[in-house]
């Protein structure tokens, strides 16, 4: 079974959880810059984490096997904070990186002007750009904030097949789906979505079109809910090309818009899933000490 995680934070995640990513057939992902936990003081401290997702994660995330990708922009929340807004004007030097493969999380938290005017801006960098979109739906007033969500995508002008609203659920999913774009769920322990509640929906609503995440943030989260949703899906008698339908080629066809897709395995990986010992990035490593 191949995995591709469409939407998971590793920032916030150990390397052990990489191992077991490995183990459970993840290969590919998207870390999509978000909200730290607590507010940014300044434009700098995005540039920093901006680059940490595009040399530093990429580098930790080969060296357990796994190919990472990144997606940019200001988040939804930090829209609202007049210190974090500026770091709009650094964005386009960062869309033209590789493995950038498109501008988001975008979208709504609160749905507030300054938040409206922050998505507007960020769609039409994705179309200046030609990257697609990763949309995040609010949590709160998720049904209303989806149904802006596609007024503003459709006054962007952007094609809704390079859009993904994400964070969906059963109240939005209709509203997604005959907009013609992109369907995301993310599958939590306790929240959003879980398991059998996806796989009602894929049931319903088919495989097209549908992409299934982890998220796991800095919250209570599990990076393993992609394959815990494959193998409920082939309990539920989907077959194993349905399962690497939603897993691997919806994320594939997606992302493979931005022409920054890197998928081949990662040359020089110990399939024991040892870290190569002489690896290192800016003078680290992933490894304390020598192996014993």
């Amino acid at each position: 079974m191949r995995i591709f995680d469409p939407h998971i934070h590793m920032t916030s995640r150990t390397t052990n959880d990489y191992e077991a990513m490995y183990a459970a057939g993840v290969r590919a992902l998207v870390e999509p810059a978000f909200w730290l936990g607590q507010p940014r003081t300044s434009v700098e401290s995005f540039l920093d984490y901006f680059d940490s997702l595009l040399g530093w994660e990429r580098f930790r995330a080969a060296q357990f096997g796994i190919r990472h990708h990144a997606t940019i922009a200001l988040n939804p929340k930090e829209a609202n904070d007049p210190r974090c807004v500026p770091v709009l004007e650094e964005l386009p030097r960062y869309l033209v990186k590789e493995g950038v493969v498109a501008v988001g999380e975008i979208g709504y938290d609160s749905m507030t002007p300054a938040e409206d005017d922050a998505f507007a801006r960020q769609l039409q960098l994705a179309r200046e750009y030609a990257l697609p979109a990763l949309v995040h739906t609010p949590h709160r007033e998720k049904l209303a904030g989806t149904r802006r969500t596609l007024d503003v995508v459709r006054e962007s002008g952007i094609a809704p097949e390079a859009v993904l609203v994400d964070h969906l659920n059963e109240t939005n999913i209709e509203l997604v789906k005959d907009a013609g774009a992109w369907m995301g769920f993310s599958i939590y322990p306790d929240t959003k979505m879980d398991e059998s509640r996806m796989v009602a929906l894929l049931q319903r609503y088919g495989t097209e079109r549908v992409l299934v995440n982890s998220a796991a943030d800095w919250g209570r989260s599990d990076p393993l809910k992609t394959r815990r949703t494959a193998e409920a899906m082939l309990e539920a008698g989907f077959s194993a090309e349905d399962v690497d339908h939603v897993l691997w080629q919806n994320p594939v066809n997606f992302y493979g818009q931005s022409g920054q897709l890197i998928l081949e395995p990662v040359a020089g990986f110990d399939e024991s899933g040892f870290p190569d010992p002489s690896a290192g990035f800016e003078g680290n490593s992933v490894l304390r000490g020598a192996r014993v």
